[in-house]
């Protein structure tokens, strides 16, 4: 077994947090060849999982999954848990993924950091078990943390991972994984809370809002949603208001010149405001409005705002509509 366990290689998904850390390190130490893969979307990134890879040294792959999220999300199997998280069915899409590049790349089988219990709704036994049926993996999915109050997986089996030497970690205390981080030395890594966008209310309900009026939508789109005040002017015209400059550069990095339309206040600091896709005449009229009431022109006074969209620039002249008569319109 120990020549054989030489060969054996393991591919784990990995969020970049303790528990993922951990789950890599447990199979490392039983002389496992360990390797990451983290996906990235306009939902959450890879960033933790650089950073935990720099700090263990398992390599780590990282791929964008874009388009084949995309169309999980919009009609997840198993529905959405609080927000607009499909919890079960992106974690079978994910190793479904990662099973795709195990069998390519010749990993022997896949691992996580899921620990029994931690999450309700998501790391329950029947929640692992959906995942690992949607998959297409059952079997090939081991979960070093918890992996001795669960179904023996087939690396287990066959001798390629020492049971025993696994663990039995289950609920929502994190007092063993510390322990476990300070035996292996590592000091530096994140909270648990959880960094996908799919979790948050106000992000969730702008997504709501997209997804029910578009039937498509780019991924710049949906990395708009992040920034700004977002106003629902009719079902075909949508607005964002930068609130800071981060949100005016990050509306400008993302939008489409070709389409969009981008609204700026003449001769008063204020937001940088775009209508994705454009709008009629009579919505841009209101959005300017809506936009100068942001800004620092005065109240009651005709101001001059550029407009410009496809690469083409005019400036028309509104009265500033206030905030607060405009909060109804707001989505978030």
């Amino acid at each position: 077994m120990d020549s054989k366990k030489q060969k054996v290689r393991a591919l784990g998904l990995c969020s970049g947090g303790l528990d993922s850390m951990l789950a890599g390190l447990v199979l490392r130490e039983q002389g496992i060849e360990v390797h990451w893969i983290a996906f990235e979307t306009p939902f959450f990134t890879a960033a933790k999982a650089r950073k935990a890879s720099k700090t263990t040294g398992i390599p780590l792959i990282v791929r964008p999954i874009f388009d084949v999220y995309l169309k999980m999300l919009r009609n997840p199997p198993a529905g959405y848990g609080k927000y607009m998280n499909p919890c079960r069915d992106c974690h079978a899409l994910m190793f479904k993924l990662a099973g795709e590049i195990m069998h390519q790349q010749k990993f022997d089988f896949l691992f996580s950091g899921e620990v029994l219990g931690q999450r309700p709704l998501s790391q329950n036994k029947g929640a692992l078990r959906y995942v690992e049926k949607r998959s297409g993996l059952d079997g090939y999915i081991l979960r070093p943390l918890s992996a001795k109050i669960l179904q023996a997986t087939l690396p287990e089996e066959k001798g390629w991972v020492e049971r025993e030497l696994l663990l039995d970690i289950e609920g929502r205390s994190r007092k063993r994984q510390m322990q476990l981080a300070q035996k292996f030395g590592i000091s530096d890594y994140p909270s648990p809370a959880g960094g996908c966008l799919l979790t948050d209310k106000g992000f969730s309900t702008r997504l709501q809002d997209l997804f029910a009026h578009q039937d498509d939508c780019t991924e710049e789109e949906l990395h708009l949603l992040k920034y700004g005040r977002h106003f629902r002017l009719n079902p075909k015209a949508k607005l964002i208001v930068g609130r800071t400059h981060k949100d005016n550069e990050q509306i400008l990095k993302y939008h489409n010149p070709v389409v969009d339309t981008v609204i700026n206040v003449k001769d008063y600091p204020g937001p940088t405001a775009l209508i994705p896709r454009g709008a009629p005449k009579n919505s841009i009229l209101l959005a300017a409005s809506i936009c100068t009431g942001y800004s620092k022109a005065p109240k009651l006074s005709l101001v001059e705002v550029e407009i410009t969209g496809a690469n083409k620039k005019n400036v028309i002249q509104v009265i500033a509509i206030q905030p607060d008569d405009v909060r109804k319109l707001m989505i978030t």
